[in-house]
């Protein structure tokens, strides 16, 4: 649809861009990025004609961009720049109607039904046919925006060039917008050109992308490729961090601003002391958010925190919604469901176990609450009934270091084997069926850490950080179950 070739040109007898190769697809959506400077707009107004380009090539469908009249190519590309302005004080509706020149004939011009139509249409599309008979000088930034793009889109063209879509427009008609246009590439294999300011939107819905320096291509691929987390630092000059999309596989990435290392250069180190009990729950609260990983009841999944919660509950406990309820105890306890990871027990309180453990550059705190009374193996859980229970064997890691994504994973496992190995060596049994316990129906697990001081890159069972996670679980888990049995028998006698 669209080929660039060995593009030079910029403004007088300056080359702006420099050497610039690339291809645009009938139906996708092509995204330009590029810090402030680097060539952008440029581009965007050399493909659209509007700027004569030094040397290379410009083909669209097949022929020279130069052979194009310009009512030719407005049946083509339609344009849609970051800064539209109106000189005159036309409604809405007349401002959408200049879209339709290029589709009329002769010297004297009849409105047809089908312009109206199609102006109609567009309008609806872009949220502006309430205000069609408005005089566009007295609309917002962002209403006007929406106008411009439905004007452009009133071309009916079969190439879209944007320079800042999103620019002016509320969260909720961005995500519209951005919506629109990919169902429009999709559906009405409309070819979409547009710049991008905010790299999230653009690796949310673009198919590749070209990413400028200083006027060249310093990568062409698909979203994931481009958006790199070591090439947008060096080019953008700033610190960020890539993570993957909660629901749609896209690159995102989030910036870390500078306050953010000023507060994590204060000595923080989570330890007893942050920690309480009494007979309703344990709590450890931290100064600052920890970066978590859990299975809470509230809280659970990735996310950040600083009051971590392990209620005390019946062992009858049951309640139809105990997201709702946990979330309604926490409340009349003074803590904010969302921003605690909150747990329950059948284990009072006063078993737990908690030790602190050191080594050289990083450390580590435990803390296990846990009882076996219903242990299971998991490799004969299918002979088990299903039966929502308090947790019995819950599991906290507190970790003062900085955690890569795999240490984090790596932790859970880590921690996991230690439990085992406790059931073994303690002879715990499923009272089902007489075989060797793994853990209980409803453990869960939290790792939690500070993410300053040493890179803890590896959680492995035989990585520093995991030989400190596989003796503290052990040691704690073992501990903990000696209490509750102890408990349980003094009861019984």
């Amino acid at each position: 649809m669209l080929e660039v070739e060995q593009l030079y040109g910029g403004y007088n007898s300056d080359s702006v861009i420099k050497d610039v190769s690339f291809q645009v697809k009938k139906g996708e959506l092509f995204g330009i990025l590029g810090p402030n400077g680097s060539g952008k707009t440029t581009l965007l107004k050399m493909i659209s004609g509007i700027l004569p380009y030094h040397l290379g090539h410009i083909h669209l469908k097949g022929q020279p961009l130069k052979k194009y009249s310009t009512k030719q190519l407005a049946k083509v590309i339609a344009v849609l720049s970051q800064h539209s302005s109106e000189a005159f004080s036309y409604s809405v509706k007349e401002t959408v109607s200049l879209g339709r020149y290029a589709h009329q004939t002769g010297f004297f011009t009849e409105w047809s039904k089908e312009d109206e139509e199609i102006v109609q249409e567009v309008m609806s599309w872009t949220g502006v046919d309430s205000l069609q008979e408005q005089p566009i000088q007295l609309l917002s930034g962002g209403e006007r925006q929406r106008v411009f793009l439905a004007q452009a889109l009133a071309q009916e063209p079969e190439i879209l060039l944007l320079d800042e879509p999103t620019n002016h427009l509320d969260l909720s008609y961005q995500k519209e917008l951005l919506d629109l246009l990919k169902k429009w590439t999709l559906e009405k294999h409309l070819t979409v050109v547009s710049i991008f300011h905010d790299l999230n939107l653009a690796g949310l819905y673009c198919d590749r992308l070209l990413l400028l320096e200083n006027g060249t291509v310093n990568r062409y691929d698909t979203p994931n490729e481009v958006l790199k987390q070591d090439t947008i630092e060096r080019v953008y000059k700033t610190e960020i961090r890539k993570h993957p999309h909660p629901k749609v596989p896209a690159p995102q990435l989030v910036l870390l601003p500078e306050s953010y290392y000023q507060v994590v250069q204060n000595e923080m180190k989570i330890t007893e002391e942050n920690m309480r009990v009494n007979p309703e729950y344990i709590v450890l609260q931290s100064p600052l958010a920890l970066r978590t990983m859990s299975s809470g009841v509230t809280g659970s999944g990735m996310g950040w925190y600083n009051t971590f919660v392990n209620r005390h509950v019946d062992r009858n406990y049951h309640c139809d919604d105990h997201r709702e309820e946990m979330s309604d105890f926490l409340k009349a306890n003074g803590f904010e469901p969302s921003e605690t990871v909150g747990m329950m027990t059948a284990v009072y309180t006063k078993d737990v176990v908690f030790r602190h453990y050191e080594e050289q550059g990083f450390s580590l705190m435990v803390i296990v609450t846990a009882g076996v009374g219903n242990a299971v193996d998991v490799s004969k859980s299918f002979e088990q009934s299903y039966e929502l229970l308090p947790g019995t064997i819950n599991t906290w890691l507190f970790i003062n270091g900085d955690l890569t994504d795999e240490a984090f994973i790596q932790a859970v496992m880590t921690a996991t084997e230690a439990k085992v190995k406790v059931m073994h060596d303690m002879d715990i049994r499923d009272a089902q069926t007489g075989t060797i316990a793994t853990g209980t129906s409803t453990d869960s697990i939290l790792i939690a850490a500070t993410q300053k001081g040493q890179m803890l890159e590896f959680a492995g069972s035989i990585t520093p950080l995991g030989k400190l996670i596989g003796k503290g679980v052990y040691e704690c888990t073992k501990e903990a179950i000696r209490k509750s049995r102890e408990r349980r028998e003094s009861y019984v006698d």
